[in-house]
Parts: C-alpha cells; sequence; structure tokens
C-alpha cells in the first residue's frame, strides 16, 4: 500500500470548488443576522430614534436649547429627527454594535473550536477574512438603516415631512431632501469601515471574544476622548473618529464632495492598514483550537 501524502494549503491557496466562496458568504451574513444577541441590539438601536421623537413631541425644544445638533428643527420637520438619531447614535451606540460584531467574528470562531473546521473548507484564509469584513460591513449597514428607518417612521408620524432647509439656509424639496439623508446614510456607512478593520484586526489576536469585543469597543471610546482634546490640534485628524459627524457637510447648498472623499480617503487608509494586519495575522496563525 502507498503512502498517502498529506499536504496543508498555504496561506491564500484552497482547492477551488465552484460556489464554495457564494456559501460562505451566505453561511456568514445568515450567522450574523440569526444570532439573538445581534437582532437584540439592532432592536435596541433602533429605539433610539424612537424614544427622541417621543421626548421631543412631549416637551417641545426651543432652538436655544442646549441639546444634539438638529434637534430644534424636529417639530418643523420630521426629517430632521433621522440626522439628530444619527448624531446621538454615532458616538457611543452605533460602535459598540460594530465593536461586539467586529470583536466576535475571528476570536468567536477560535474561542468555540469552529475555526479550524472553517479553515478545512475550499476556501482559502484570505476569502475567510473578506466573509467576516463582509459580515461586519453588513450589520453595520443595517444599524445605520435602522435608525435612518425608524428615524423617517417615526418622524412622519409625529411631525410630517416636509422641504428640508439646509444648513446654509435654502430650501429643497423633500425627494430631494430624502436623496441627501440616503447619501448621509451611506457617509456614515462608509466611515464606519475605518473602525470595522481595527475591530477584524483585534479579532485576531486573542481566541477570547469578549476580550475583542471590550478591546474594539474600548478603542472607539479612546480614540472619541482624544477627540475632544483640542490639545492633541492636528494629530485629531488622524483618529478615524474625527469626521464621524461630517455628514452636515451634506446638508449644504454647495456640497464639498472633494472634502467628503478626503474624509473617507482617512478610513480607506484605516482599512488598508488594518486589514492588512488582520489578513497577516490570520495567515501566520498556527489554528489549533
Amino acid at each position: 500500500m502507498s503512502q498517502v501524502d498529506v499536504v496543508v494549503p498555504a496561506f491564500g491557496v484552497a482547492p477551488r470548488r465552484r460556489g464554495a466562496t457564494r456559501r460562505l458568504l451566505t453561511s456568514e451574513l445568515a450567522m450574523v443576522f440569526r444570532r439573538r444577541r445581534n437582532l437584540a441590539l439592532l432592536a435596541l438601536l433602533a429605539a433610539a430614534p424612537l424614544a427622541i421623537g417621543i421626548a421631543v413631541k412631549i416637551n417641545n425644544p426651543r432652538g436655544g436649547e442646549e441639546g444634539p445638533q438638529f434637534l430644534g428643527q424636529i417639530t418643523g420637520n420630521g426629517v430632521f429627527l433621522v440626522f439628530t438619531s444619527l448624531t446621538v447614535t454615532l458616538p457611543l451606540l452605533l460602535p459598540l454594535l460594530v465593536g461586539v460584531v467586529a470583536g466576535d467574528a475571528i476570536a468567536g470562531e477560535a474561542g468555540s473550536g469552529t475555526l479550524r473546521y472553517l479553515l478545512t473548507v475550499p476556501v482559502s484564509r484570505t476569502r475567510l477574512l473578506i466573509a467576516k469584513a463582509v459580515g461586519v460591513l453588513a450589520y453595520a449597514a443595517a444599524a445605520v438603516l435602522a435608525v435612518t428607518g425608524v428615524g423617517l417612521i417615526t418622524g412622519a408620524a409625529l411631525f410630517g415631512l416636509h422641504p428640508v432647509t439646509l444648513l446654509s439656509g435654502d430650501t429643497i424639496s423633500l425627494p430631494h431632501g430624502l436623496l441627501r439623508t440616503a447619501a448621509i446614510a451611506g457617509y456614515v456607512i462608509a466611515t464606519l469601515t475605518g473602525f470595522l478593520a481595527v475591530g477584524l484586526f483585534i479579532s485576531t489576536l486573542t481566541e477570547v471574544p469578549i476580550a475583542a469585543m471590550a478591546a474594539t469597543v474600548g478603542v472607539a471610546v479612546i480614540a472619541a476622548v482624544l477627540d475632544t482634546i483640542p490639545q492633541l490640534g492636528s494629530l485629531r485628524r488622524l483618529l478615524f473618529t474625527h469626521h464621524w459627524l461630517g455628514f452636515g457637510e451634506i446638508l449644504r447648498s454647495t456640497v464639498d464632495w472633494r472634502t467628503l472623499i478626503s474624509w473617507l480617503g482617512l478610513q480607506a487608509a484605516y482599512v488598508a492598514l488594518f486589514g492588512s494586519l488582520a489578513w497577516a495575522k490570520l495567515g501566520g496563525a498556527d489554528i489549533t483550537s
């Protein structure tokens, strides 16, 4: 009987089987959106614009009162409930949701012992990492769209939807205003990609999912705190949190797209850096569990 050699595929190389990548992506998305914890977090996040809308309806704020940006404009136009809700949830709630899912992406599989099994399917570690990134990005997009959708429905029910007055003082039609709202949601999703990449990298460093989640959320909190320290000067512009609330630029009569693209370029740099680090760490890891 001849001896059978066992060959372990090199990093990035795996036996090809038609549809394996598609099945991996489908499985990853199903796992992310079927997990009760993730659905509960989405429900909690979606309750934020509802709570804000009811609070404003009960206690009508005046424009001069302190509060989140756009708060005083909600009663005149329900569209502004979306902008206020994004302003409120971006500093903490959205990073919390994305951090939990991103931190759990790889560390959760390693901790439960399923990562070794996943690497036996005919999909390379590179494609596995991409599938995990797609899953986290899809969840982040769902979170932003949940805030946007619930905010829009709640605003319409409580205050009505009307032509939108921009920050520059010009008024645009409601359909045009809704297009601007969709652009804002897209911008917010894009600004979370840098944080997503950081979370995936942290997730490759440990087999303890709770530690990865806590570290990922902690990074967002620390970055947000550093962003409030004026003594750091221009260094704050290098933080991935610095332009999270920059979507107000889309509410000007003439949008400075070059500025928006440059802000998103910072997120692209984070994705490239920490995505590469996650790729290198996962590719060189000796998976024993």
